[in-house]
This record gives C-alpha cells, structure tokens and sequence, in this order.
C-alpha cells in the first residue's frame, strides 16, 4: 500500500481509503470484517459523513458499537467525517452553529474524542467564511478536529475561505472514475473548439491542488456517472472493459485494481475513496495502490472511456 503524509498535517495516509456510508444496516461482524480486511490490506483511513445513514450519524454510530475501539485501538485509525450537508430541506449550512453541532454529534456517534480530519462536505451558496474560520479555530483549540478540508469545491471558493481560514485546506474530495473524469479531461483536450470536453467547469482544480498542497480524494471511482451504476463489466462500455481486462490479466489482478490504479497512477498524489461493502472488493481495490501502470496504458483506458487525446 503506498502512503503519503497529507500536507500540512503529520498525518501518513494510504492512498486508498475505506468509506463506511452504507453499513448502517451491517452486522457487528459484518463491519468487523469490512473493517479488518481493509487493515490488513493497509486501509487504516475511514471516511465518514455526519449524513451517511438512514438517520443522522447513523453510520458513525454504527461503525462505533461494531468495532468498540479502545483508547489505544482508535489512535491506530485516521478517522475523518463531514459537515455541511442537511437533507431536510435539501440545502447546505456552513454556519459556526451547525459546523459545531455536527461535529459534537459525530465525536458522540463514533465514541471519540477528537476527528483527524473534518471536510465540509458540497459548497455553501450562502457561506460566510468568518464563520468557517470561527468554527474551525474552536474546534482545533479544544483538539476536537486536528486538520481540515473540503468536499466538491472549486479552486475559487477554497481560495475564498484560505482567506479567513488559518488552517490549512488539507484535502478536496470530488468525483472522479474513468469514465466520469472532466477534472482530468478538459485539460488534456484544451482549447479545442466545438469539442465538448473542452469546456472548463472546474477552473484548473487538480493543478490548483497541487500547486497548493490540497490532497484530491476520488469518491465514486467505479461509477459510470452520478450514482448511475459502475462500469467495470457494463455492457454500456465494451471497448473500455476490454482494455480493463486485457491489462487486468497482464498484471494478475482484478479489473478494480486496474480501476484504482487509473487513479493513483496520476501525479497528483490523489487518494481512491472506496463506497463497497465486499470485503473481497476492498481487498482486490488495495491491489491497484502501487501498480505502476505506464504511460500508455494509462491514455489507452482514457481513450477506451471515449475521451479525446488529440
């Protein structure tokens, strides 16, 4: 498993990371051994959302009354979670009074006392960055969060907050798969006219991480578009399974490992945020965290996914 310490933080991370947003419905065992699989395949990252769950924080407090971690047990894990998001509505809140509330809930539901790492989780329309600031600054002040980041932002609204935010923007989490990558593809194809991949809808937002330090975690990397199912063995991308498979066998692994390694294999330094509850899956996920993919083979899967390389 290769790892990276997230910059600004003393935080060594994998990068693949184990999301926990459909266990409330698991077993003890069953997100025991989730869990477990994913350690020992060198998953010691979790990725929760104060949302996740048929009620709020439900998959936090899931996760906590299946695994009962000790003191010592939860320093082993690096524990993340989000805020931002209220689904009675829908709309977003990225106020002092609901950052902090959320977060008082999540550190009840997961049986902690402190989250390593706290996104707001999809951009507030009416955000008031002094609010964020206020927010954060009490709660790394009592050790509650320990580092901080964001989910689906722009580079230009991150830029807003790193205004009145002290802390660093430790990590953008966003969408991105082979097949559902604009992040990656606008830039490739650039300055191409009548060429809808050429339309910029993101201002540059992987280069605006790394220029900036801001680790990019990939949710959905097996999902064709927006919750609209995977595209590892659909029948809705044939040319580009056959190039999954064909590579797949080459490297004696499983086409999620080569799903995975498309994304790690890039530069940025991304991290891959698996949704699965096969532990199976996770196992085989894990596999593509160092497969060193060549150049090449790279741009083939891009092309087979139907993107243009000029």
């Amino acid at each position: 498993m290769r790892t990276l310490t997230l910059p600004g933080t003393q935080i060594t991370a994998p990068n693949v990371v184990l999301g926990l947003m459909r266990i409330q419905e698991k077993s003890d065992e069953e997100v025991r051994t989730l869990v477990r699989t994913a350690r020992d395949a060198g998953i010691d990252f979790l990725d929760h959302a104060d949302i996740y769950g048929a009620d709020l924080h439900g998959c936090e407090k899931r996760f906590a009354e299946a695994l009962q971690l000790s003191p010592s047990e939860r320093e082993q894990w690096t524990i993340q979670t989000k805020a931002g998001i209220v689904r009675e509505g829908p709309y977003f809140d990225f106020s002092y009074e609901h950052i902090v509330e959320s977060v008082e809930g999540s550190l009840q539901a997961l049986g902690t006392d402190y989250i390593d790492i706290l996104l707001l989780h999809r951009p507030d329309a009416l955000v008031e960055p002094e609010e964020v600031a206020r927010a954060f600054d009490e709660l790394e002040a009592a050790g509650k969060v320990r580092a901080f980041g964001v989910s689906n932002h722009t580079p230009r609204q991150i830029d807003l907050l790193k205004k009145f935010v002290k802390q660093p923007i430790v990590a953008n989490q966003v969408q991105l798969s082979i097949t559902h990558s604009p992040l990656i593809a606008q830039g490739v194809a650039a300055n191409m006219q009548a060429l809808e991949q050429s339309v910029s809808r993101d201002e540059g937002l992987i280069d605006h991480a790394r220029l900036h330090d801001i680790t990019l975690q990939a949710w959905s990397p097996f999902q064709a578009g927006f919750f609209d199912g995977p595209f590892l063995g659909s029948e809705r991308f044939p040319e580009l399974n056959a190039v999954i498979d064909r590579l797949a066998a080459q490297y004696d692994v499983t086409p999620t490992a080569i799903a995975v390694a498309w994304i790690t294999r890039h530069p940025a330094n991304m991290q891959v945020v698996l949704g699965t509850t096969t532990p199976q899956r996770v196992a085989d996920a894990a596999a593509g965290s160092d497969l060193p993919l060549t150049r090449a083979e790279w741009y083939e899967i891009f092309r087979a996914a139907g993107y243009t390389v000029p």
